[in-house]
């Protein structure tokens, strides 16, 4: 009954941390988008994306990336045959992937923190798409757990990323033609 415990706790942790990287993202893109703002607007504007992006980063982003890392490891302590499974390895490389985007985001926080803004805000709302698409294989992985369906799930996630880039390349030409 406990692995049951663990894993609704996993679970709450990774929707924790996955809304923590939408969101600190999304505070990158405003703060990108202060950059082109007239004094003291930008300055009032990017210190207090600063002050709510570290707040969520090292409040809610770390810690539940830290907490729902410990209960996957702690349930794949109780169950090690998961390990055995194609389908739980497929899925790891895509969390290993997940951990890679995060420290890319942890690179653009301390940028930020910093003053440098290297991304303009377009690039960095496709960057924010990389999560959903992390989250769908993640998520469909888990539920399908077969190594076929996996395969039909990657195409599925290639075809969905597609989709979000043509998406926010109309979000941005609909928002160019308003301004």
């Amino acid at each position: 009954m406990h692995i049951l415990y663990l894993k609704a706790l996993h679970i709450i942790f990774v929707i924790t941390w996955f809304a923590g990287l939408f969101y600190s993202v999304r505070l990158f893109i405003y703060y990108a988008e202060a950059e082109d703002k007239e004094e003291p607007s930008k300055s009032i504007l990017q210190t207090q994306y600063k002050i709510m992006s570290k707040r969520l980063w090292y409040i809610i982003t770390w810690p539940s990336a830290i907490l729902a890392s410990l209960f996957a490891f702690w349930m794949l302590y109780l169950n090690p045959y998961y390990l055995s499974e194609p389908w739980m390895l497929v899925k790891l490389s895509f969390v290993f992937a997940l951990y890679l985007y995060h420290a890319s985001c942890q690179n653009i926080y301390q940028q930020q923190q910093k003053g440098i803004v290297k991304y303009n805000s377009f690039k960095l709302r496709i960057w924010n798409e990389v999560a959903t698409i992390l989250l769908f294989a993640i998520v469909f992985l888990v539920v399908l757990k077969s190594a076929i369906s996996w395969i039909w799930g990657v195409f599925g996630i290639v075809l969905f990323g597609i989709l979000l880039m043509l998406s926010i390349r109309l979000y941005k030409k609909i928002r160019a033609k308003k301004h």
